[in-house]
């Protein structure tokens, strides 16, 4: 039987497992091993190759920014940055809402994790939005819009993955998020604003200098957690993978003796459901590398490229791309639409002139939009299980925060700047600091 005819019956076969939702860790497994025999090559080179691809000191800051995420939510950290947002906004009709969001904001520039900051500041400021006359679909919905800057806004755990699986400084891929994740909040918090001025929502909660001056100590411990991973890189005492490992030593510190919320006993479901993220993403990775070396064999990256190609100039081919991310987010969950689709878009637009790190940041956050789109939206499915309200009453509500998104990325899409600016402003000229 030919090699073709083989390919295409294993492929099929992956498909439908896929459809009857198989752990999509087993289905690249399948796929991978099955060429493997049909190119007749030794299976021993799967684990040798699994192993070297995923020794990198670089990917350790994944499972350490996984678990600072989940040490400021049981420090009371993230409850504390709310408050502090809630006094800088009340005041403004929609300010929950919008003080939600840009919690979101802070907590993923500390988490990097798009369904922690949905859960963690969900879970905060969902039942205070229904308190105060917000509608409870909508309430969800910002929530799980809000999630969507986790892997946007440094660190980010997707962009540390982004960059191990392209050869990109994850230092640099870190600044490139930093204006577009801002601008993201930016425009849902517009979208919020809009929404809650039309519908009536929230009660108009007077300025007051003192209660922001009381809320203030308490963000401020995640405000220095901030500081501490992007000061850190920036100022070039840590790489990232050292600033993740600092931050998960001062957040455990501040829980226990600062805030006190975080308790002893607890620190071992803590560090349990941190390590459970991360064995699912590894996996993805190490099976990801072999995938990306029979792609090149069969030609796939060369096949895609001249269809591409064929289609006309550079703004043409950028919108198909983002376009096949996005349809990609639909269905699948950020980590394998990256391990699949990124390593053979991204040398498509560097070759139409595409800039590296805005194509990195074009691609992250066509993932993130996919994190409120049906049929997968993971963020929705996030919002539904701490609200108990039914995912397609939430999806309905999401409108507004995702066409608002679909906007700035296309604006993100059409001025490069937005993405390479601050790269440029940092003088890394692509060399980048230490990872």
């Amino acid at each position: 039987m030919p090699d073709a005819v083989l390919i295409t019956l294993i492929t099929l076969i992956a498909f439908t497992i896929f459809v009857t939702g198989t752990p999509l860790m087993l289905i690249i497994g399948l796929w991978v091993i099955g060429m493997q025999l049909i190119f007749d090559f030794p299976l021993a080179n799967v684990g040798s190759s699994m192993f070297e691809g995923l020794n990198s000191f670089a990917l350790l800051a994944a499972p350490l920014f996984i678990l600072t995420g989940d040490l400021i939510s049981a420090g009371g950290i993230a409850r504390r940055m709310s408050d502090f947002a809630l006094a800088i906004l009340g005041w403004v009709r929609g300010g929950l809402g919008m003080a939600s969001l840009g919690a979101c904001g802070m907590f993923a520039a500390i988490s990097g994790s798009n369904a922690a900051t949905t859960a963690t500041i969900g879970s905060i400021t969902y039942p205070t939005m229904v308190k105060q006359g917000y509608e409870k679909n909508f309430s969800a919905a910002t929530a799980a819009a809000g999630g969507t800057v986790g892997i946007i806004i440094p660190p980010s755990i997707l962009f540390i993955v982004y960059g191990y699986l392209i050869s990109l400084p994850i230092s640099e891929l870190f600044l490139a998020g930093i204006i577009p994740g801002i601008l993201m909040v930016a425009v849902m918090m517009i979208a919020c604003y809009i929404v809650s001025r039309r519908r009536a929502y929230g009660e108009i909660i007077p300025f007051e200098l003192e209660k922001l001056r009381k809320t203030f100590p308490g963000a401020s411990i995640g405000i220095m957690a901030i500081f501490i991973v992007l000061g850190g890189i920036y100022a070039g005492i840590f790489s990232p993978t050292e600033a993740s490992a600092v931050t998960v030593v001062y957040c455990l510190l501040a829980g226990l003796f600062v805030t006190r919320e975080t308790k002893w006993k607890a620190l071992p479901d803590i560090f349990f459901r941190s390590a459970i993220i991360i064995g699912i993403i590894v996996p993805l990775v190490a099976v990801s590398i072999m995938m990306q070396e029979i792609l090149a064999v069969i030609g796939a990256k060369e096949f895609i490229e001249g269809l591409l190609t064929g289609l006309g100039g550079y703004y043409t081919i950028l919108f198909v791309m983002m376009g096949m991310v996005l349809a990609a987010g639909t269905i699948l969950e950020s980590v394998p639409n990256t391990i699949i689709l990124a390593p053979i878009l991204a040398p498509i637009a560097v070759t139409i002139g595409v800039d590296p790190f805005h194509f990195a940041v074009i691609f992250l956050i066509g993932d993130a939009i996919g994190f409120i789109t049906p049929p997968y939206g993971l963020n929705l499915y996030v919002a539904s299980g701490i609200t108990g309200l039914p995912y397609f009453q939430i999806v309905r509500q999401v409108l507004p925060y995702l066409f608002s998104l679909i906007f700035i990325w296309v604006v993100i899409a059409l001025i490069p700047e937005l993405s390479t600016w601050l790269v440029q402003f940092a003088g890394l000229g692509g060399a980048g600091l230490r990872n």
